[in-house]
């Protein structure tokens, strides 16, 4: 039987992973091959959800190329823009695709989409599983409930939903971790520690680049407690963003640094239209940085924001 391999997006973050190892495994108990693969390394936070619930990484792949065997069979998960996925998609043959994302995609054969407007692909991946009937393995089930806690930052960002709420409820009876909330707590703080890391890697943990009316735009987002140790670190910052800017031409570089205690973001910009993120936010920019007041989800509150914003100028 061959392979179809299942992945979430580059720099992968919780929920690209563990949707990825979910759904694998929902599709390997209906009887068809799936592999869960990752294009990125393990965050932190992630590491933490795999440790605790007694799971591996998934399988690291570099591209999805056809070779000797001929197209490669793929699922994506919580990704579908071309810029976010695996590079040789276009000799792939893409079968379904399980999304919370605005969609970009476009191919020359029909597929299965399961797309909703919830806070988490995790959470998608749940109510299939509960429409086919079949129970998640503990592991499966930490996992998700790891994943949705952390896409929607225990329940305060703007894209969570009811259905993301109770999701989580009974994920963690299923796994048997029904303290939700004070896992969920070291899950997130395990997320936000960043001393080990380089410039170019909290740069680059969960990075998305998009299409803005013309303009190549590169959004991160790093979630921490300690904003202000972050900002100290500013003109480090700026450099790697300035060198990734270059290297793959964008331009604009936008940094949103999250306060997962205060549910606000400072945002961190370099790049030829920084007038891009004033205009969006209805902010002045000083020193290159604003705050964002209740601003956490890139997704919702980011991105449509700045879209709005390019096509107005």
């Amino acid at each position: 039987m061959k392979q179809i391999l299942v992945f979430g997006h580059k720099n992968p973050d919780t929920d690209s992973i563990c949707s990825a190892i979910s759904f694998a495994e929902l599709k390997n108990a209906q009887g068809v091959n799936v592999i869960p693969c990752r294009l990125g390394n393990v965050s932190k936070e992630t590491q933490f959800a795999l440790n605790h619930f007694g799971a591996e990484a998934p399988l690291f792949i570099e591209n999805v190329n056809a070779d000797e065997n001929g197209k490669k069979e793929v699922i994506l998960v919580d990704h579908n823009e071309k810029a976010q996925t695996a590079d040789g998609i276009e000799s792939a043959k893409i079968l379904e695709v399980v999304d919370h994302h605005k969609f970009a995609l476009t191919t020359d054969e029909p597929l299965k989409i399961t797309a909703d407007t919830v806070g988490c692909t995790c959470t998608l991946i749940y109510r299939l599983f509960k429409q086919a009937g079949i129970t998640p393995s503990k592991k499966a089930a930490g996992l998700m409930m790891s994943a949705i806690i952390s896409d929607t930052l225990l329940f305060k960002s703007p894209t969570c939903t009811p259905e993301d709420v109770e999701a989580v409820k009974e994920l963690s009876k299923i796994c048997g971790e029904e303290n939700y909330e004070d896992y969920g707590m070291k899950l997130l703080i395990e997320g936000t520690s960043l001393s080990d890391k380089t410039p170019e890697e909290i740069i680059t943990i969960d990075m998305k680049e998009f299409d803005m009316n013309g303009k190549k735009v590169a959004v991160a987002q790093v979630n921490t407690v300690d904003v202000a140790g972050l900002l100290n670190t500013q003109a480090e910052l700026e450099a790697a963003m300035n060198s990734m800017s270059e290297k793959s031409n964008y331009d604009l570089f936008v940094l949103v640094i999250t306060d997962i205690i205060k549910a606000g973001s400072y945002v961190l910009t370099v790049g030829t239209c920084p007038e891009l993120v004033e205009k969006a936010f209805n902010v002045k920019l000083e020193n290159k940085t604003a705050w964002l007041e209740g601003v956490v989800s890139r997704k919702k509150q980011v991105v449509p924001f700045m879209l709005t914003a390019s096509q107005n100028q």
